[in-house]
């Protein structure tokens, strides 16, 4: 049996203060062949998509589930065994899973409400996050956000994915290379069904019952707890201002983020915002827009947004579309536009003639690109970083504030307001059309236009007219103790 000297004790003392060194304060102890040891929080539709995007990659492990609702968490956690024979870790409360020093990563796809709150807690305790979209549930927390990840040096990743299309990579650098000329306009499409299924909220007169799996406090979290008046607790959260965002921060904040994109990325949120729209047809409890138009008063070029939830006709399916797509963007420039979205898109000139095509793959590298930037620990290696994110959703954000200060008017009023605004005025002529064909009387069912309101980029704020009211949405009033705080 060999002796260990003090020698060779002082030899490998050095050696791991050395190591310790060389590693820097962000450095964590591994797990088995240097995996990356992921838990992801809110096990539902997109959170039960986590568990098999990241478990499956290599050099990866998820040893950790979290959810509000017992149900849901027990029962992933029950097929991650089976199907992967391994097991893992539950929670109910993510504060006890951030606890865990032995967790690198968290991903979490929690309601709309959580997000900020959920990524700001993970930053804190040293973890690195990728946080679904919309990032955020208002502006102001957006922007805590990427403060936390810059404070606490942590890689922030946001769940839209068609970042990571080489297809849309590839159009929009051809395009801001002035190949097709200057950009007039980015318009963004969400034309996606709303008008049943999870598109309907079914409220009722009084509190429904809380599913017994769900501790409710922990679910509403920084929302108010208000009484639940629907019959479906999980997903129609979307439809509600207190959770939700609309469709505006659901499906449509990944096409407003690639209208941006188109753009060049605008560093700052649009010094101006209208949105006009309404909720039309479902007659529902829901409170977002299903039909809605957002102008975004970029220079030289605005962006443009459109929501549709209803069909293309009263009593059908199918759903309308501009230029050919439902769900995408289209891209005006002087010589032609690009029309696409997932899997990348073509270009087209002046006529409709297609010219060149790009092929992409829908972004379905964005977890492993996460993933790598975790490993290189180099914001620049994502390429969605929290601020992409946080700008893109406070673009949304802002047009629903818009939205939610605005009154019902007369189509005549509505368009001598609009004005010379020819790219807003040609939104409006369509979703009149697309009502009419929807056979909403819009004298019982007025469309509401907000106010123009002014941004002051910098700062973040509102300014001017209407500002008083408008800022009181930038922020919400968070329910102890799950409040961010000032200085996160």
């Amino acid at each position: 049996m060999s002796k260990f000297t003090r020698r060779d004790f002082m030899k490998s003392t050095v050696a791991a203060g050395a190591t310790m060194v060389l590693a820097g304060p962000n450095a964590k102890v591994r797990g088995a062949n240097d995996d990356l040891r992921f838990a992801v929080v809110g096990t539902g539709g997109q959170g039960g998509g986590h568990i098999g995007y990241f478990n499956e990659k290599k050099g990866v492990r998820v040893v950790a589930l979290c959810d509000v609702d017992k149900a849901h968490v027990e029962g992933k956690a029950r097929d991650f065994e089976k199907k992967y024979e391994q097991k893992v870790k539950t929670y109910v409360d993510v504060r006890k899973l951030l606890e865990d020093k032995s967790i690198d990563a968290i991903t979490s796809a929690t309601p709309n409400h959580w997000h900020s709150l959920v990524t700001i807690w993970a930053c804190q305790a040293g973890k690195d996050v990728y946080i679904e979209k919309p990032v955020s549930h208002n502006i102001w927390e957006g922007r805590k956000m990427v403060e936390a990840a810059r404070k606490y040096d942590r890689i922030v990743q946001t769940g839209t994915q068609k970042r990571s299309d080489e297809g849309l990579m590839e159009a929009f650098k051809y395009m801001q290379e002035g190949n097709l000329g200057a950009i007039k306009w980015s318009r963004g499409f969400c034309y996606k069904p709303r008008f049943s299924g999870n598109g309907i909220v079914n409220g009722t007169n009084g509190p429904n019952p809380v599913p017994e799996s769900v501790d409710y406090n922990l679910w509403c979290g920084p929302a108010e707890m208000e009484p639940l008046r629907r019959k479906e607790l999980h997903y129609k959260w979307h439809w509600v201002w207190n959770t939700g965002n609309g469709d505006l921060g659901n499906q449509g904040i990944h096409e407003m983020d690639l209208a941006r994109w188109a753009l060049g990325d605008p560093p700052k949120l649009a010094p101006r915002v209208i949105s006009i729209g309404g909720r039309f047809a479902v007659n529902d409890a829901g409170e977002t827009a299903n039909t809605q138009i957002v102008f975004l008063d970029y220079k030289p070029a605005p962006l443009i947004f459109e929501v549709q939830g209803l069909p293309r006709k009263k009593g059908e399916n199918s759903m309308d579309n501009y230029r050919g797509t439902r769900i995408g963007v289209v891209v005006q420039c002087e010589d032609g536009y690009f029309m696409g979205g997932d899997g990348g898109g073509w270009t087209y000139d002046n006529d409709g003639k297609k010219l060149k095509q790009f092929k992409g793959e829908g972004g379905g590298g964005h977890h492993q690109n996460f993933i790598d930037a975790v490993r290189s620990h180099k914001v620049s290696d994502l390429n969605a970083d929290i601020e992409k994110g946080h700008i893109s959703s406070a673009l949304c954000h802002m047009g629903n504030v818009s939205y939610r200060l605005g009154k019902k008017m007369p189509v005549n009023e509505i368009k001598e307001a609009i004005g010379d605004n020819a790219e807003l005025m040609d939104s409006f002529e369509r979703m009149l059309e697309h009502l009419e064909a929807n056979e909403v009387d819009l004298q019982k069912e007025p469309i509401t236009m907000g106010p123009m309101l002014t941004m002051n980029p910098e700062k973040e704020r509102f300014v001017g007219e209407y500002s008083d009211w408008a800022n009181m949405y930038r922020k919400r009033n968070y329910r102890e103790p799950f409040v961010i705080r000032n200085k996160v």
